[in-house]
């Protein structure tokens, strides 16, 4: 059983600063990539960043400049340094997986609970 635990939301001011952690457990043989969605109230969920194991990073250009992934392949972790936020930030946001769980099963995605993000004054 795989499971993404996040944490680190909660309510800031306009401007202010955030770090979300995201760590897999379970059967895990490996991880390919991680990332970081957001679902605003009324809108589809949204791709916010992305590292693969390589360190290959993408971001949404709502963030860029502003938003830091990074992992660490050792702890099977995953982070979002959020500076500088915005009110239209605020949202739900989920971390992603693309793993394979055990050798002999398909790679997959996996996603986390969600953690609430509100930026406001």
């Amino acid at each position: 059983q795989v499971q993404l635990v996040e944490s680190g939301g909660g309510l800031v001011h306009p401007g202010g600063s955030l770090r979300l952690s995201c760590a897999a457990s379970g059967n895990i043989f490996s991880i390919y990539a991680m990332g970081w969605y957001r679902q605003a109230p009324g809108k589809q969920r949204e791709l916010v960043a992305t590292i693969t194991s390589y360190g290959s990073i993408n971001y949404a250009d709502s963030v860029k400049g502003r938003f830091t992934i990074s992992r660490d392949n050792a702890k099977n972790t995953v982070y979002l340094q959020m500076n500088s936020l915005k009110p239209e930030d605020t949202a739900v946001y989920y971390c992603n997986a693309d793993l394979q769980p055990e050798r002999w099963k398909r790679r997959d995605g996996y996603w986390g609970q969600g953690t609430q993000v509100t930026v406001s004054s």
